[in-house]
């Protein structure tokens, strides 16, 4: 997909960050591993609102990302608020994806876009599982 392709209203959750001065590079914008972390920051957000708190360390079912696709539209400089949606766009029988998009704040085109692929895992006995339903009621297709 391109940037036009996507509209903040195709997305079900949102989370809001700004930019720091050391997200950065030597190129004046921001570095493209900085738009990872706020997707994950985004990511975690996004299991809480869904009332699965993958910040607990006693959680038995939980996540491993398996891959990801990124597109990289246009750039950011510090400082910056950044709209991150996010929603569940497929569901299969031990993994799901998230679309997560950051758009700068109070604009229409998003600067990336990321598929994530995410494996539902039982790490004490060390196997895939099935989504559990709590994920499964968000999925949305596109």
């Amino acid at each position: 997909m391109n940037k036009e392709q996507y509209y903040r209203n195709q997305f079900d959750f949102w989370v809001s960050l700004r930019t720091r001065w050391g997200d950065m590079d030597g190129l004046r914008h921001i570095n493209h591993a900085a738009y990872l972390s706020y997707m994950e920051t985004a990511r975690l957000d996004f299991y809480q609102s869904m009332g699965y708190d993958m910040t607990r360390w006693d959680l038995e079912i939980s996540t491993i990302l398996a891959s990801m696709t990124i597109d990289y539209f246009s750039q950011a400089t510090h400082p910056t608020v950044l709209d991150i949606g996010q929603r569940i766009t497929r569901i299969g029988n031990k993994s799901f994806d998230i679309l997560t998009v950051i758009f700068p704040r109070d604009e229409d085109f998003p600067i990336v876009a990321a598929t994530f692929t995410i494996v539902t895992y039982n790490y004490k006995n060390e196997e895939t599982v099935s989504v559990p339903d709590v994920i499964k009621k968000y999925y949305r297709s596109l």
